[in-house]
């Protein structure tokens, strides 16, 4: 009986295929490192710790993000483009960016449910639902359960920011990007690259006015509603669901940014462009994730 790995066996089986695996690299700690600096920053400046210096930790920790990202993107594309990877490492990528978004499906999910316990449990618990009358006569018999939690148990008075306005436009503007992204993904099937630039950068710019609006979006909330963090439950769920939703599409933006900066040096094609897809994949994500918000933060 032959050898069933003999050499002339051996010869007839298909090669393996290369998966690269990269040299260890300093920019997962520089990350921790950068992540930790902006949540003791951040909780340092809305705290009044250290002294006043919460905004430069914040900052150097911002800066250090930053400087890991540059880092660590001119690394990844470096080696994409020197044709280390394989359609192996493309099929491991497209799952880390499968489970990433499923992470933050989660992400949110526990930001909405938390809304939903306010809305649909406590607050109604506080005006006296179910068998808590006892306790609402004799805390808060002043107390009105109604969402938006305009006026706490506390007293703390505010108003509620209607859907009609910047937060309207804002849904248009991501809506609208949510077209022009998938556009600048067709023309790059076709190899259409002026196409191509063109409805990316359109997607940028409107990843920008978006985080423009919001701000001014805040800026009124803050110096003209009275609507702010300490502004009871209400607040509380405002700006912890619409504030990390806008730190997305800000990293949206400059995830996208960077694709469209690899276009202009002529990286990508039809066939191998992962890095572009991703970018769209994270881009529809947020679109809609600010649909939900848009409707039962705003609307509801």
């Amino acid at each position: 009986m032959a050898n069933p790995y003999s050499e002339h066996d051996q010869s007839l089986t298909p090669p393996h295929e290369p998966y690269y695996v990269p040299s260890a690299s300093a920019w997962p700690i520089v990350g921790a490192l950068a992540l930790f600096l902006i949540a003791m920053g951040a909780g340092a400046t809305v705290g009044g710790l250290f002294g006043g210096n919460g905004p430069w930790i914040l900052m150097s920790g911002v800066g250090l993000l930053l400087l890991m990202l540059v880092g660590w993107f001119r690394d990844v594309i470096r080696e994409s483009m020197t044709g280390l990877y394989s359609s192996q490492m493309d099929r491991s990528f497209r799952q880390g960016m499968s489970w990433f978004i499923f992470s933050e499906v989660m992400f949110f999910a526990a930001f909405f449910g938390a809304l939903f316990y306010a809305r649909m449990i406590a607050v109604p618990w506080l005006g006296g639902a179910g068998n808590n009358a006892m306790t609402h006569a004799v805390l808060w018999p002043e107390f009105v359960a109604h969402w938006p939690l305009i006026l706490t148990p506390g007293g703390t008075e505010t108003q509620a920011m209607e859907a009609i306005g910047l937060p309207f436009y804002n849904t248009m503007i991501l809506l609208t990007s949510s077209v022009t992204v998938h556009m600048a993904h067709t023309a790059l099937e076709n190899d259409n690259r002026p196409r191509l630039t063109l409805f990316l950068l359109l997607t940028v710019l409107l990843g920008w006015l978006f985080v423009y609006l919001q701000g001014v979006e805040y800026i009124h909330a803050y110096e003209e509603m009275g609507l702010t963090l300490d502004s009871g439950i209400y607040g509380n769920t405002f700006f912890m669901l619409t504030g990390f939703h806008g730190m997305h599409v800000t990293l949206g933006t400059i995830i996208l940014f960077i694709v469209w900066l690899r276009v202009l040096k002529g990286h990508f094609s039809s066939e191998h462009h992962f890095a572009f897809q991703a970018g769209a994949w994270y881009w529809h994500f947020v679109d809609v994730v600010w649909l939900g918000l848009f409707i039962f933060v705003y609307i509801l």
